[in-house]
């Protein structure tokens, strides 16, 4: 008798392990930014998604440098299944091999062009490089709007212009557009060290890489133009300071919201149905009023006061000038250490 109550009692286990495992949701870990597009993440597209899908979705929060770390600290045994991240870091992270391709079908026709990284990354959301300003300062100087690069020379603007180092994108891609402006580039950035140091440092405050201070310092009427992005303009202006944000004539620059796949995931469905999930209009459009980006769905409409500020549509999205990460990426360490003695001296 006791033997059979065993073998019932033991059957009976065996039973309840396989439903469990049957039952047990898969989990998808994705890796992003913290602040808003976490809140973002959490109380909007993770529930969506986790409805659809029949999946529990994990955050880990980071900004661009620590989850790019993460992948190389995690090569081999990588718990990210999706990874958002800058599209500098973006195409590092696929030169390194942490990216898997894309799955047929998760990048749509309606996806911009300029957003297709490669076959194994994305952008998300795009934001423009060119110039934050304060209106009322503008205004009570009779100055017109900034309108070009060559603008951060104008010696009006001593001591009361911003520029992020080049540990930061927006400075960086302040360079490069210099190095253009006087006839170079990514493959001759001397012009843009010279320009820099010689033309546009000697108007510059303070080369601020924090968001916060930036903002502290037109809060105060410390500065009155900085090179900054369009979403952190959206962000300022938002707390009722009248910032606003000009497009140069040659082209503000696209920095880019990008997500891809991680290879050797456990759960790769579950990551290239994310990747999908957030390229529909519903998704972009959240994105875009979360983050103070424009779209990179043709088929996402935002509401006019974001689009007046966000790059939106066919004809503003091309108009974006992009830079050469495949050159950047490997000289940047270096063109930081050169900046540090020439520029920040």
């Amino acid at each position: 008798m006791n033997k059979l109550l065993g073998t019932i009692a033991a059957g009976t286990i065996a039973s309840l392990s396989v439903a469990g495992t049957a039952n047990a949701q898969a989990t998808l870990t994705v890796g992003g930014y913290g602040g808003s597009f976490e809140t973002l993440m959490k109380e909007i597209v993770f529930p969506a998604f986790e409805a659809e899908h029949d999946v529990t979705v994990e955050f880990v929060a980071g900004n661009s440098t620590e989850n790019l770390a993460r992948l190389v600290a995690q090569r081999g045994n990588q718990d990210l299944d999706v990874v958002i991240l800058d599209d500098g870091p973006m195409y590092q992270a696929d030169a390194l091999g942490f990216c898997a391709p894309l799955a047929d079908g998760v990048i749509n026709e309606d996806v911009y062009d300029n957003a297709k990284i490669s076959d194994n990354a994305v952008g998300l959301g795009y934001v423009a490089t060119g110039f934050t300003y304060n209106t009322e300062w503008f205004e009570r100087e009779g100055w017109e709007p900034p309108s070009s690069w060559n603008d951060l020379t104008d010696p009006k603007f001593e001591g009361l212009l911003v520029v992020p180092p080049i540990s930061n994108t927006y400075g960086l891609h302040a360079l490069v557009m210099m190095a253009r402006m006087k006839g170079g580039g990514e493959n001759d950035i001397d012009p843009g060290f010279e320009a820099m140091a010689d033309e546009v440092g000697p108007n510059v405050l303070v080369f601020e890489p924090s968001s916060g201070r930036m903002s502290e310092l037109f809060q105060s009427n410390e500065i009155a133009l900085s090179i900054w992005g369009s979403g952190r303009t959206k962000s300022l202006a938002d707390t009722g300071f009248p910032a606003a944000f000009a497009y140069p004539k040659e082209g503000a620059v696209a920095l880019m919201l990008a997500a891809c796949p991680v290879v050797e995931s456990d759960v790769p469905e579950e990551a290239q149905a994310f990747m999908e999930f957030m390229l529909t209009p519903e998704i972009q459009v959240k994105i875009a009023d979360a983050m103070g980006v424009g779209p990179v769905n043709a088929k996402a409409e935002i509401p006019e006061e974001l689009a007046a500020i966000v790059p939106y549509g066919p004809e503003e999205v091309a108009a974006l000038v992009s830079v050469d990460w495949d050159v950047i990426n490997p000289l940047r360490e270096e063109w930081t250490q050169r900046w540090a003695r020439e520029v920040e001296r």
